[in-house]
């Protein structure tokens, strides 16, 4: 029997219990609603992170991308040094072949800027964005490995690099001070370098970059040349004897004829300009005057080079094509260089191209970007092109002094290539000489070696059908 009030108090227990749950169950659906929002606006935030990330990428890649198009495609062959792609480990060719490649030199570790044979013969010197400078002994180009001594110039890096005639020092561009220095080379009895020690700095006069140096190899005078308009003389202790106006707009490149009589620049203007570095009798400077031009490109030259004897000049040009000249003339009287030959060589469209004239003046080799192009001086013929030298761009193209041997820098990496066309040529050449009247015994047996020499090594080389023909 239930007593009386007593479902009034039950009633309203029943009640509260229900709006407590109710309330609970509220509470639990907001909160529930409240975590989804927030991690639908984290899965968002996730999105918006990983897509910024891949935006981010991309333009880093495509401005990776187009500082490499700039580097690979702007400025003039004078500032070609500064301009060239930096060498990366990744990107080196580690692995290149050819069959007329020899060996290479390897030590350096970033782009090898510029080389030079010594006066003797015996030591290449070479120098890099490393830091470094190597001496190399040329004793076996033919080795595998080169004995080499490495010095590294404090806080900067050589651009240029020169040996002095005696071959007991050398000088090198400073490329980020852009000043001269001279280095001295100590020796060994059995003529092997001992070390290097830094001789004087010379005073700064270049403004642009220095695209040029040398000395002269009657030991009087040193030449530096800047991009611009620049060129100087110098005599040994540093002292500035003169300054020429190259009047080339920009000059691309300035050399030192090999018999130290003349210095020469290229540029922007389609003429070469060619001076003679005046003395008196008894050795003191007189004066620098305009000697004679090359003249016959119809744009700006990029490089030339001298033959060992001073006798033939070769030039490359932006027109496409190359030429070679008799330069052993009579300027004083009024005589104008002698054109030879002219051809045509393939451009692969960048600003470094680099020009060298073998000893005897019979070939022209020629490197645009990274391709090397072997040509006949005789007949005017292209008879080797080597694509990719290197990854990046031939800083440089050396022959060595008997002509067996082109030599290029670039990269980390010094090449050495057979200089087969050199004999073909000398083949040709010889072949000539055989047919001329008055021919001694003795000239003919030596002219018949040369031959038999050049097609044996030919025959070597797997070479010798494209020599009959």
């Amino acid at each position: 029997m239930v007593e009386p009030g007593s479902e009034v108090t039950e009633f309203p227990a029943l009640v509260v219990t229900l709006i407590v749950g109710a309330t609970i169950l509220v509470i639990v659906y907001i909160s529930s609603l409240f975590k989804s929002q927030k991690e639908d606006i984290k899965k968002r935030q996730n999105a918006d992170s990983i897509t910024k990330d891949k935006s981010h990428h991309q333009q880093t890649h495509s401005a990776q991308q187009s500082d490499t198009s700039s580097l690979a495609s702007g400025g003039s062959n004078a500032n070609k040094k500064k301009n060239a792609p930096k060498w990366k480990p990744d990107s080196t060719k580690q692995n290149f072949t050819n069959p007329w490649l020899v060996t290479s030199f390897k030590g350096h570790g970033g782009l090898v800027n510029d080389m030079d044979f010594s006066p003797s013969g015996k030591f290449l010197a070479t120098c890099g964005e490393d830091r470094a400078i190597f001496i190399w002994s040329t004793r076996n180009l033919n080795n595998k490995e080169h004995k080499s001594l490495r010095y590294n110039i404090e806080y900067d890096h050589a651009s240029l690099i020169r040996w002095s005639p005696d071959s007991r020092a050398f000088i090198i561009n400073r490329a980020t001070e852009n000043v001269l220095e001279v280095y001295k080379v100590h020796k060994k009895s059995d003529g092997w370098i001992t070390g290097i020690s830094k001789g004087i700095t010379f005073p700064k006069i270049h403004v642009e970059d220095t695209i040029g140096v040398g000395i002269s190899v009657t030991g009087k005078y040193m030449m530096s040349c800047s991009g611009g308009t620049q060129l100087t003389i110098w005599d040994l202790k540093g002292t500035l004897l003169a300054t020429v106006d190259t009047y080339l707009i920009n000059t691309y490149r300035a050399r030192l004829s090999p018999c130290g009589r003349f210095v020469a620049a290229s540029g922007f203007a389609p003429d070469v300009k060619v001076w003679e570095v005046v003395f008196s009798k008894t050795g003191e400077f007189k004066q620098v005057s305009r000697a004679f031009e090359l003249k016959g490109h119809s744009s700006g030259v990029y490089d030339f080079a001298f033959n060992s004897d001073t006798s033939r000049m070769a030039t490359v040009s932006k027109d496409g094509t190359w030429k070679v000249f008799n330069v052993r003339i009579e300027f004083e009287k009024g005589e104008d260089p002698h054109l030879l030959l002219t051809s045509q060589y393939k451009s692969s469209n960048s600003p470094i191209v680099n020009l060298s004239l073998s000893p005897n003046g019979e070939v022209v080799a020629i490197s645009s970007g990274s391709t090397l192009m072997f040509f006949s001086a005789v007949s005017g013929q292209c008879d080797k092109i080597i694509h990719d030298v290197y990854t990046g761009p031939i800083t440089s193209i050396l022959f060595d002094s008997a002509g067996d041997y082109v030599l290029t820098s670039g990269e980390k990496h010094v090449r050495v290539f057979y200089n087969v066309t050199g004999r073909r040529t000398a083949i040709i050449t010889a072949k000539e000489k055989l047919k001329a009247s008055g021919n001694s015994a003795a000239t003919k047996e030596r002219l018949q070696n040369i031959i038999n020499d050049a097609e044996q090594f030919l025959i070597k080389m797997g070479e010798a059908k494209r020599a009959e023909g």
